[in-house]
């Protein structure tokens, strides 16, 4: 062979092992800053390059001006009021039009029938816009979640969700997941491993890592303490399963592991850092949300698979499978570890803190 062929080769080569290598670096700059003690590699890595980018894209619409809490309560004023019969009209007409905002898809408010989405405007007290039904029982869930579930999002001045935190604008939010239809043979049908899954980092761990830990309750915890294999009967596929929701929420929060880990040992919950525990409550708070509010819904999605009368562009309802759209952490998250930047959004809409009624809390609170 020519010297010439053999650059020509070496040349190929290069290109071709770069072309796989530098897709999996970021271009710098990187800043690192650390979270525990030196030496222990626990540092939170950020790209401010591409952070701005996930910061520009995840700001708060102002909020309208406050309304006044006088007067007579909606509940004595319209019909089949459930629940936010306590607020003022001027209250309740606020949040009424701020929450058609926060969902209606803008050519159907442009159109100027933002109401009609959940409501028969000839009969506005009815029932029959199945919309009306999922949006009341939505309010339920933002209830829950602000009430039950401090211990995940703290409690400092207006942190809490909103309609907006998972919508932002759309009938459907566009971070949401549904089970994956696997094939029927081989080794897939049971993981769907071996494929590379957008939803485990783009790697070939299972394709679905949400419904075993963010729908049912496997345990997550499968380091061992010892060699000894009787000690440990956790399994690969296991471990692999918790590694790809791991990466999940890791790009979902835009953070590394040592955000909630301790480098030195992962499994040790006395040297975490605080966002540890914060996220073992966000887990069971996704998973109250897809069990008590998401799931049960799904026969109402199945009946108006292409939305309410005026829905304008069509948006699926449903998985591949016939299941429901749930969520998981990039619902809310999308690439910050605080939604929204942090922004207090709930002390705008103080609104939202007079919904009534909502199931009980049914999660322990107690990191095991």
């Amino acid at each position: 062979m020519s010297t010439f062929n053999l650059k020509v080769g070496a040349a190929v080569g290069a290109l071709v092992l770069a072309a796989i290598l530098v897709p999996t670096f970021e271009r710098p700059p990187v800043e690192t800053t650390q979270g525990g003690f030196r030496g222990t590699s626990m540092g939170t890595v950020v790209n401010p390059r591409l952070r701005a980018t996930t910061v520009a894209a995840n700001q708060v619409p102002e909020a309208p001006e406050a309304a006044d809490n006088d007067g007579d309560r909606a509940s004595t004023l319209y019909q089949n009021v459930q629940l936010l019969g306590d607020l003022s009209n001027a209250q309740f007409l606020r949040i009424m039009q701020t929450m058609t905002e926060w969902v209606v898809p803008q050519e159907v408010r442009d159109a100027g029938n933002g109401c009609a989405y959940c409501h028969n405007i000839e009969n506005m007290a009815s029932d029959e816009v199945y919309t009306k039904v999922v949006s009341r029982r939505m309010l339920q869930m933002v209830r829950t979640i602000n009430n039950d579930w401090v211990p995940h999002f703290g409690g400092t001045e207006g942190a809490g969700v909103t309609c907006y935190t998972c919508h932002r604008g759309q009938p459907v939010p566009s971070a949401v997941w549904s089970a994956p239809v696997l094939p029927q043979h081989g080794l897939q049908a049971q993981t769907g491993q071996n494929r590379v899954s957008p939803a485990a980092g783009l790697s070939s761990m299972p394709v679905d890592p949400f419904t075993p830990y963010l729908l049912r309750d496997t345990n997550i915890r499968v380091i061992s303490q010892t060699s000894l294999p009787r000690y440990n009967t956790t399994s690969i596929q296991q471990t692999e399963g918790t590694y790809a929701l791991m990466m999940h929420m890791s790009s979902s929060l835009g953070v590394n592991c040592t955000f909630c880990h301790n480098s030195r040992s992962f499994s040790a919950w006395e040297s975490s850092p605080p966002a540890r525990a914060s996220a073992w409550h966000g887990i069971r708070m996704v998973r109250e949300i897809n069990v008590n509010y998401i799931t049960p819904l799904q026969p109402l999605w199945a009946a108006n698979p292409n939305g309410p009368p005026e829905a304008g562009p069509r948006v699926a309802r449903l998985g591949p499978a016939g299941d429901a759209l749930m969520v998981n952490c990039s619902t809310c998250h999308r690439g910050l570890n605080k939604p929204l930047n942090g922004a207090p959004m709930l002390q705008d809409y103080p609104e939202l803190r007079a919904i009534s009624g909502g199931p009980a809390r049914s999660a322990a609170l107690v990191p095991q």
